[in-house]
């Protein structure tokens, strides 16, 4: 008696299936119907709907032609009959035979936007001077009471982290000029037009607009918490 190994109907069909050798598994479940062979009664059963409520008898008392067996092959592999899985099938073998084309390599992952942290004493305080001396808009603010910050304009993004105590000695921040953000600007009309408007707000400059040895032209704004930022464009 034949040794029936029941398909695993959980099983995805294979990425390169033959169909021959799938005809020929549909012929010899046709055949173990023939002969009565009770397994494959159950695999009958589960795989096509119209024998579900039978017994193992009743299936193999049954009519069943190569079409029905066909149909319980598809059915195994994931499809609803034998033409939509030969049809698959047949497609996927035009495709397989087609010349593969090169595949271009996955895109280098690019850095869109960078941030400065600052360490400030009072959010709020921190927002309106951004906000209201140096043009900025506040993109979000954390915390309850509100312990950090994004500030923002243009394409310049801002940081604000709240600490009790400074974490850096301001006189050794003042002597050595220790930036806390480096903010550029396109054109050299922009850099004036920046200065001037800061100028126009009031707020405290460590270093005026001037031309840099290197061609640029900076200048350096402090803030409440005394953190330095610098503002730089094209000197010409």
């Amino acid at each position: 008696m034949p040794n029936l190994k029941k398909p695993n109907l959980k099983k995805p069909i294979l990425e390169k299936p033959n169909l021959e050798n799938l005809r020929k598994q549909a012929k010899l479940i046709l055949r173990w119907h023939r002969e009565r062979y009770y397994p494959v009664a159950a695999q009958i059963r589960a795989a096509l709907p119209r024998f579900a409520h039978l017994g193992d008898a009743e299936v193999l008392a049954q009519t069943f032609k190569l079409g029905d067996a066909q149909e319980m092959v598809a059915r195994q592999a994931g499809f609803e009959n034998w033409e939509t899985l030969r049809s698959t099938l047949a497609l996927k073998s035009g495709i397989d035979t087609m010349p593969r084309q090169a595949q271009k390599p996955p895109a280098k992952p690019a850095i869109s936007a960078t941030a400065a942290q600052l360490f400030v004493a009072d959010i709020k305080a921190s927002c309106d001077f951004f906000t209201q001396k140096l043009g900025f808009a506040v993109v979000f603010v954390y915390g309850e009471p509100p312990f950090y910050a994004q500030v923002r304009r243009d394409r310049g993004l801002i940081n604000l982290r709240c600490l009790d105590r400074p974490p850096i000695d301001p006189a050794l921040r003042d002597r050595e000029i220790l930036l806390a953000a480096d903010l550029g600007v396109d054109t050299h009309d922009a850099i004036k037009a920046l200065f001037l408007e800061f100028q126009g707000t009031g707020v405290a400059f460590c270093q005026t607009l001037r031309k840099e040895p290197w061609g640029a032209k900076t200048f350096i704004v402090k803030d409440p918490d005394g953190n330095l930022l610098l503002f730089a464009g094209p000197g010409e």
